[in-house]
């Protein structure tokens, strides 16, 4: 294979990855301040909320889109977190108004993966990004497919 043959197949690959990624959901977002209880003697937000906020961001989607953890769990599923990413831009502080921006990236069969933005709700700083995959499963914790209705509620709407 010659070497610009390598590098447009390369190309492609990109373009095609970049396809599949492609967001599948409105963005919601969640406003609140921070609370002092989150942060460190200095008053910066400790790394670890950040985590607590996109859980928070990932449930009152879920809520918005009207679909309850007690739904969930009578329609026998979960959903487990199998990866997690998040990268730190700058840091939020204590009595500071922040906004968390949540929407879906991806929607398999069996998996969602949720991107996150967390801004300062005043300035709109970008303070954290990141995304949280998930697999749904049974009871049992057996890997298990999405039922169409949740999936429906879910995409996109309009």
């Amino acid at each position: 294979m010659s070497k610009q043959s390598a590098v447009s197949n390369q190309q492609h690959l990109h373009r095609a990855a970049a396809q599949r990624t492609v967001q599948v959901s409105a963005i919601l977002e969640t406003t609140f301040y921070v609370r002092f209880a989150e942060t460190d003697l200095m008053g910066i937000v400790h790394h670890s909320q950040y985590v607590v906020w996109m859980e928070e961001g990932r449930s009152d989607f879920m809520r918005r889109k009207g679909f309850a953890f007690d739904q969930w769990e009578a329609a026998n599923i979960g959903f487990a977190v199998s990866e997690l990413n998040l990268r730190y831009h700058a840091p939020a502080r204590y009595g500071e108004r922040v906004t968390v921006r949540t929407w879906i990236e991806s929607l398999r069969s069996r998996q969602i993966v949720f991107r996150y933005e967390i801004v300062n709700a005043d300035s709109r700083q970008e303070l954290v990004t990141g995304t949280v995959k998930l697999i749904a499963v049974d009871r049992q914790n057996q890997v298990r497919t999405i039922p169409q209705e949740v999936q429906k509620l879910l995409a996109v709407s309009g």
